[in-house]
């Protein structure tokens, strides 16, 4: 948490849609990610995360699989969480905001007893998780129409 944003678990309906509107924001408007393919199931049961400006306005978010629902994600181990939908609001990049979340969510996966967290990250986007601690196992593979690669941190 910094002076400008607080990073919490996204409780309330009112968090989870503001959750929603920065994945619509991002993914949908910005990378022209499918509205089908953006909106899942999971997001029913996963823990979401939210990044918030002081003044309320949602700057960023991300969620956690864990469990049965995480096991496709991960090999089939269900001690290791899955990061996914990490997304920061054009407007907040570069303040920290991402990290922020990824520690948020490395957090709550601790706190329900896993050993890893595996996430599938835009290419472009290797060197911000490898910085955070993840390294990329497997090849590349597309999702949503853009290249990505699978990557795992120990906790």
């Amino acid at each position: 948490m910094t002076a400008a944003y607080a990073v919490r678990e996204a409780a309330e309906p009112a968090d989870r849609d503001a959750c929603f509107a920065v994945r619509r924001e991002v993914f949908v408007e910005e990378q022209g990610v499918p509205r089908e393919l953006e909106y899942d199931a999971y997001d029913a049961t996963a823990v979401h995360v939210l990044a918030v400006r002081a003044d309320g306005l949602p700057l960023g978010t991300g969620r956690l699989l864990h469990g049965a629902d995480a096991v496709g994600k991960t090999g089939g181990d269900a001690s290791v969480g899955s990061l996914g939908r990490l997304a920061v609001a054009k407007a907040a990049r570069g303040l920290g905001v991402g990290a922020a979340l990824v520690l948020a969510v490395e957090d709550v996966a601790r706190e329900r007893g896993l050993t890893a967290v595996d996430l599938h990250a835009q290419t472009h986007a290797l060197g911000f998780y490898e910085r955070l601690g993840y390294t990329a196992y497997g090849p590349e593979f597309p999702d949503a129409g853009m290249p990505h690669r699978a990557m795992r941190k120990a906790l």
